[in-house]
């Protein structure tokens, strides 16, 4: 077996480490040439996953053609707005009935589409029963330690989700299968909007129990939309849903939960974004899911508030307030 990688974000390089471990062969595709040669040459990606090592059959290369060439699996880690750019480089390296994993968690803006259905929209409807999904708690720092945690591949086919599960399982990582990809990447992605919301109840300094309530009802609001868009909603209570929002909303390595943090103490979505220097899922979620949500009908109360503070101003004082006054009693 070959794997490639292709994307040297936290989470990308993450994957080719713990994959490499298990001494499968793994290429990684640096985002420049030149960055391909200082990870090759350092042997750590210093800027995303400082002190963790790459094994020895972690290789890192500067051209997408040495990446997918002989790759038996591919898995695609890279901000969902470049999602589509990076499958129309890799589209003529990619051979029928080679498992594809999307490791993203985000609409396509222009489209609102999931990444999936960009991966079927540039390959061609064929490679459908080879693309998968990767979602779950997987905060890439704590993997890329060694720290246990677990995860879901959902595939439209279940033979190419066994597959790209057998590659990633380990000890410290228990990867599980679904058939539900729309539930799936759905609850990987919809959480972002809930998590810079409770970073923004913390920020404030709002408590746990209000922290609490303002989850479970982000919780209610992601299975409203998924259902909607025919998801199953017990995936919603399972690692890609409930398990991914509890780690995302918590966890001080949580992109998301930092910018609402930090734009609930003053600071703005501008100057928190590039003091972090990288891609936060969440923002362009947002505004994706409420256009999503508005052409079903489905009333999503916490995103518009989020969407509000994202784009139009509103003070995440203001629009807390307003969510923690107006959430009513979750339905029986």
């Amino acid at each position: 077996m070959k794997v490639a990688v292709i994307g040297t974000t936290s989470w990308g390089t993450t994957l080719a480490i713990i994959i490499a471990r298990k001494g499968i062969d793994v290429a990684l595709l640096g985002f420049t040439p030149e960055e391909a040669e200082k990870l090759a040459a350092e042997r750590e990606n210093a800027d995303r996953l400082p002190g963790v090592r790459f094994p020895p059959s972690l290789s890192v290369f500067g051209g997408i053609d040495e990446v997918l060439r002989n790759a038996s699996l591919i898995f695609i880690a890279v901000p969902s707005q470049d999602m589509r750019r990076n499958i129309q480089q890799a589209k003529g390296h990619i051979a029928l009935k080679t498992t594809i994993v999307s490791c993203s968690k985000g609409f396509e803006l222009d489209s609102t589409k999931r990444m999936t259905e960009v991966i079927i929209d540039e390959l061609g409807v064929e490679y459908k029963p080879y693309v998968c999904a990767l979602s779950g708690p997987n905060l890439s720092k704590e993997i890329a330690n060694g720290l246990p945690a677990a995860s879901v591949v959902a595939g439209y086919d279940m033979k190419s989700a066994e597959e790209a599960r057998s590659a990633l399982n380990s000890p410290s990582f228990q990867v599980y299968t679904s058939g539900d990809v729309v539930g799936v990447e759905l609850g990987g992605t919809l959480k972002n909007i809930v998590a810079l919301g409770a970073g923004m109840v913390d920020g404030l300094g709002y408590g746990n129990n209000a922290k609490a309530a303002y989850m479970a009802h982000g919780l209610s609001e992601i299975a409203s939309l998924g259902v909607a868009l025919g998801a199953n909603p017990v995936t919603f209570l399972g690692l890609s849903g409930l398990g991914d929002l509890l780690a995302t909303c918590d966890s001080t390595l949580s992109r998301n939960h930092t910018l609402g943090e930090g734009m609930a103490r003053g600071r703005s979505m501008k100057e928190m974004v590039e003091s972090m220097g990288s891609t936060v899922e969440g923002v362009p979620t947002t505004a994706a899911a409420l256009k999503i949500a508005r052409g079903l009908g489905v009333e999503m109360p916490i995103t518009e508030r989020i969407y509000k503070v994202l784009y139009n101003g509103l003070s995440p004082a203001k629009a807390m307030a307003e969510l923690i006054g107006e959430l009513q009693p979750l339905s029986d």
